[in-house]
């Protein structure tokens, strides 16, 4: 069990906590991601045509042989086709190859894309992530600007009551996280046609703030470009390892710090 400096809203030491064996867990990557897909699978939306898309329609086929009206020996593809529509009539509808057709493999709404994923291995993944948050390499090697700090970071419970955006940032700042906030500040036009479908806009992750009680602080830090705030309770993969990527920044109160130790 190892001790790491609890820091006050001022960046000045105000004490030490021990870190568990939360904090020391073996970080496994090959966990991390398939947890983390399993979530991503699990918050998919489900989507789909209709099923009777391309098929309201009166095209029907005359495919017998010997029959009057048939259409055998005409030199045409037998499919179903509009009957006495005047300059429509013989226009092939309904089947895939043909205008305003039916899809052959549509989408369905009705599949299932959810994954399992045991209970003590999500718990193991979050440990990992956890533990990865620890570790000054996998931080920096995931972009962020933290070569000048003791990992983890800790900060004193009255953080939490923190109530305006300016205070937060005020308390980021001391604890040397400047660089770390304006790499993350940087909101840039996304490439391709993710432009077109709502995701406009790119924002790298910043720091994750941990806190044991929300008292303030998650209305305070939310217009923070690239801060996340969560309780213990919420936390998820996708916050503690975007992309499936371990050693996200992250911040942790000494109440949060104490949950951690308890599990």
């Amino acid at each position: 069990m190892s001790k790491v400096p609890v820091y006050s809203i001022e960046g000045k030491p105000a004490g030490e906590v021990n870190l568990a064996q939360a904090f020391q867990t073996d970080v496994r990557v090959d966990v991390i991601k398939k947890v983390f897909l399993a979530e991503q699978a699990n918050s998919r939306q489900p989507y789909g045509l209709d099923p009777f898309a391309g098929q309201r329609s009166s095209a029907h086929f005359h495919g017998r042989r010997h029959t009057r009206w048939g259409m055998n020996n005409k030199e045409m593809a037998r499919m179903r086709r509009i009957h006495n529509q005047g300059y429509m009539n013989f226009t092939a509808r309904v089947v895939p190859q043909a205008v305003k057709g039916r899809k052959a493999h549509p989408p369905k709404a009705e599949k299932n894309w959810s994954q399992k994923i045991n209970k003590k291995e999500r718990l193991f993944a979050i440990k990992s992530a956890i533990s990865a948050a620890s570790s000054k390499t996998l931080v920096t090697e995931r972009g962020h600007k933290a070569s000048n700090l003791i990992l983890p970071l800790v900060l004193e419970d009255k953080f939490e009551g923190l109530k305006t955006t300016k205070l937060v940032e005020k308390t980021l700042l001391s604890l040397g996280l400047s660089q770390e906030l304006e790499r993350s500040s940087i909101k840039k036009v996304r490439a391709g046609r993710g432009k077109m479908r709502g995701r406009r806009y790119r924002i790298k992750k910043g720091p994750l703030i941990i806190i044991g009680k929300d008292e303030g602080i998650k209305k305070a830090a939310r217009n923070i470009l690239g801060v996340d705030v969560v309780e213990p309770r919420e936390l998820s993969l996708s916050l503690l390892a975007p992309g499936g990527h371990p050693g996200r920044l992250t911040i942790f109160t000494k109440s949060a710090v104490d949950y951690f130790n308890g599990l």
